[in-house]
């Protein structure tokens, strides 16, 4: 090996020791805007249906299409986006094909007279979103060494907390100034501005096409299959299952409070709806701000610990919420709650996608993405059931805690493995 040589190598593993922070945020434009219009669709859309139907299971249900969509739609763009080669990269076409058509959908989706015509937007919109969120979220692993993923996960999901922030915060005072066409409005313009700077600023590297053998060996594999998940190891596939199944439950307790809590402070809190809206961004705002710093914790005490950490700080915060009808209080307890979801949503995906293959990175995405909507189909209706047999939306904050034990005893029955102590 040569002077020069040793000299290159040096510095290329210098590099991979610290993370591109500038590289990553442009990354994550991308995760920004799908956060903010997820973000606001969350917060608004139950609302605008209560204009049309009376029913929370009804409403429950339909806030589940998204959902179904991502379960059946987004782990096979997931895997397809691994075999897709293209100048442009192999994540870029999904996401400026289908990015700028949900902005346009997005726009139009509060300016329906009618419940047939919403529910048409709505379904083609949701559509539009699983084509492309699998390929956005493979980016950041994709252009990552894989020793940075926590950390870099956690400078994307700052953004997404941001733009939550900017959802509930800037979205409801222009929601009570301007009506809900407005805040719709803002988030189509914020949607297409991220592709364009994701269009210019981030390259993917350009794969070598696959030989005449690699295609012919691809034909003969189903575009999303279990064949990653049987080839794994026997530990390997318990850690993955009891994963999942955690992923799926602490899914269900978030889910259903990002959904109802809008509803649970018109009705108990007397808000008004953008007011409601605004009361999230305290959540948010702590999941901001210790985005970061939980990659870091992660890296120091392993992903799984620090998983756990957050699981059962989100039990201790909702069950007091029960109790308490006082603003400061609630606001208080959401501040605490941030920085425990961030603790738990920072680190699941990088301790997912470190079981599998970097080859793999979209199909295990896919799987991810699976089990977490596959708890977003679920708990919507669940929950919508439960209240409408309970009569007040006080329940909520029964059953997101108990939900969240479930997720705790799955992750405590994951084995400790070598990636996951220096992890």
């Amino acid at each position: 090996m040569t002077e020069n040589n040793i000299d290159t190598n040096t510095i290329n593993k210098t590099k991979e020791k610290k993370l591109n922070y500038g590289k990553t945020f442009l990354i994550g434009t991308g995760f920004f805007a799908s956060s903010l219009l997820w973000s606001l669709y969350n917060s608004f859309i139950p609302l605008i249906l209560k204009d049309f139907i009376t029913s929370t299971t009804l409403i429950g249900f339909i806030m589940t299409i998204d959902n179904i969509f991502g379960v059946i739609f987004q782990p096979v763009f997931g895997a397809m986006s691994d075999r897709t080669h293209t100048k442009i990269g192999k994540r870029m076409p999904y996401i400026i094909i289908a990015a700028p058509l949900c902005a346009g959908l997005f726009f139009f989706i509060p300016r329906m007279s009618s419940v047939i015509t919403l529910m048409a937007l709505v379904i083609v919109f949701n559509f539009g979103m699983s084509v492309w969120r699998a390929p956005i979220v493979a980016l950041m692993p994709d252009l990552t060494p894989k020793q940075h993923w926590s950390k870099a996960n956690g400078v994307i999901n700052l953004m997404g907390g941001v733009s939550s922030i900017i959802a509930f915060l800037i979205g409801g005072k222009i929601a009570n100034s301007f009506g809900r066409s407005a805040t719709f409005g803002m988030g189509s313009i914020v949607m297409l501005i991220a592709v364009i700077i994701l269009f210019i600023f981030v390259k993917e590297p350009v794969n070598q096409a696959p030989s005449i053998a690699q295609k012919e060996n691809k034909k003969k594999e189903k575009i999303l299959d279990l064949s990653n998940f049987k080839k794994l190891p026997t530990e390997d596939r318990h850690n993955l299952t009891y994963l999942l199944l955690a992923i799926f439950f602490w899914f269900c307790g978030y889910n259903a409070v990002e959904t109802f809590f809008t509803s649970f402070a018109v009705s108990h809190l007397d808000l008004s709806e953008g007011s409601a809206a605004m009361l999230l961004a305290f959540f948010s705002v702590s999941f901001v701000a210790f985005a970061i710093p939980s990659g870091f914790i992660a890296t120091k005490i392993g992903r799984k610990r620090t998983i756990i950490f957050g699981l059962i700080g989100l039990i201790v915060v909702f069950i007091p919420i029960l109790f308490l009808m006082n603003l400061v209080a609630i606001r208080i307890l959401l501040l605490i709650g941030g920085f425990f979801w961030a603790l738990i949503n920072i680190n699941s995906l990088p301790m997912v996608l470190e079981i599998g293959q970097h080859s793999e990175i979209g199909t295990y995405t896919g799987y991810y993405y699976f089990f977490s909507f596959s708890a977003n189909i679920v708990s919507p209706i669940l929950y919508g059931l439960i209240r409408d047999l309970t009569g007040t939306f006080n329940s909520l904050f029964i059953y997101a805690p108990i939900v969240f034990a479930f997720s705790l005893i799955c992750i405590l029955r994951i084995k400790d493995t070598k990636k996951e102590a220096i992890a």
